[in-house]
C-alpha cells in the first residue's frame, strides 16, 4: 500500500511518499520511497504581516500541484495533508486552503499545536526504548516547538509553544515566552526518571549529519552547545560556504540550536537521539491506522 503525507510548515513544505509492506507474519514495514522539500518560508510573511502574500500563495499552489503530480505518478492510494504554525496564524490561511483545493484537488487541514505534537508522537519511537527512563520529544519548526513527554511507558504531557526559528529571527520571541516554556518543562519533568530527549526537525537532522555520528547514537548536550558557539561566530553567508548549507538552513540553524539547548537544560537532559522522523512520518502512521480501520 502506498501512502503520502504533505506537511506545510513555516519554513518548508514536505511531501513524503511511503510504501507499507506487510510480511507473512503480519509485521509492517514502512519504506520511504521519496521525500521532497520545498523552502516556502511562509513564516517570513506571516510572523511579520499576519498574512500570506499573493506571491507566496502562488508559490504554495505550484508546490502542491507538483506534489499532486508525484502522488499520481507513484500510484499513491491515500494521502493526508496538514499545515501548521504559519498557516494557523495567517489571516488569509483558510481562504488559501480553499484556493489550493480548487486548483489541485488536495484537501489540507490546518492543525493546532496540540494536534501537531500528537501527530509527531505517532512515530512511537519512545515505546521501543528503556522503560526506566523518561523521554521528551522536541520538534522545532519555524513557527512553533512541540514538546511531548513520555514517562513510565505512557504519554504524560504534550504542549505546543509559539517559539520557532523564524519567530526568533523576527525578534518575536520574548523573555515571557521562554519563561513559560521553562516553567512548564520543569513542572512536568519534576520527579521524573532520567530524561532523554528525542529530536525531530530539519535542523537537528542537519546537526546530526554534521556530527558524523552513526545512526542510533545520541548527541550530547555539550556537543550542541559547541555547535551553537561555532555556528554563531559566522554570518549566514559564511555558514553556507563553510558548512555547505542552503540559505534556508543556514539562517535558522542557530536559533534552532538555542531552542534544543534550552529545552534540554530545563529538562535536565544530557543527550538527544535523532531518529530522523518528523510530522510527515507521523501523518503516514496515522493515515495507515485510519485505512486499516476502514478495511
Amino acid at each position: 500500500m502506498k501512502l503520502a503525507a504533505i506537511d506545510i510548515g513555516s519554513n518548508a513544505a514536505r511531501l513524503l511518499i511511503t510504501e507499507v509492506i506487510t510480511d507473512d507474519q503480519g509485521n509492517e514495514r514502512f519504506n520511504k520511497l521519496n521525500l521532497v522539500r520545498v523552502p516556502l518560508r511562509l513564516g517570513f510573511d506571516v510572523f511579520e504581516n499576519q498574512t500570506i502574500s499573493p506571491q507566496k500563495e502562488e508559490h504554495i499552489i505550484k508546490t502542491i500541484r507538483a506534489y499532486r503530480a508525484l502522488i499520481d505518478v507513484y500510484g499513491v492510494e491515500h494521502y493526508k495533508a496538514c499545515a501548521t504554525s504559519a498557516m494557523r496564524d495567517a489571516s488569509n490561511g483558510p481562504a488559501i486552503i480553499d484556493h489550493i483545493k480548487k486548483e489541485t484537488g488536495i484537501q489540507i487541514d490546518i492543525i493546532s499545536g496540540d494536534q501537531e505534537a500528537s501527530f509527531i508522537y505517532e512515530n512511537h519511537i519512545a515505546e521501543n526504548m528503556d522503560k526506566d527512563q523518561s523521554y521528551l520529544y522536541i520538534d522545532v519548526g519555524g513557527g512553533s516547538t512541540e514538546l511531548t513527554f513520555f514517562n513510565e511507558g505512557k504519554l504524560a504531557y504534550k504542549k505546543s509553544f509559539n517559539i520557532g526559528t523564524i519567530r526568533i529571527l523576527k525578534n518575536q520571541v520574548t523573555e515571557a515566552h521562554w519563561d513559560d516554556m521553562k516553567e512548564t518543562i520543569r513542572q512536568f519533568t519534576k520527579g521524573a526518571k532520567s530524561v532523554t530527549c528525542i529530536g525531530s526537525g530539519g535542523n537537528i537532522n542537519k546537526i546530526f549529519s554534521m556530527s558524523k555520528k552513526k545512526d542510533g547514537k545520541s548527541l550530547p548536550l555539550e556537543l550542541l552547545k559547541d555547535y551553537h558557539r561555532e555556528l554563531s561566530s559566522f554570518t549566514v553567508s559564511q555558514r553556507m560556504r563553510l558548512y555547505n548549507l542552503r540559505e534556508d538552513r543556514a539562517d535558522v540553524i542557530v536559533p534552532a540550536l538555542s531552542i534544543y539547548i534550552n529545552v534540554m537544560r530545563w529538562a535536565d537532559a544530557k543527550e538527544i537521539f535523532v531518529p530522523k522522523i518528523g510530522l510527515a512520518d507521523g501523518l503516514v502512521h496515522i493515515l495507515y491506522e485510519e485505512v486499516k480501520g476502514e478495511k
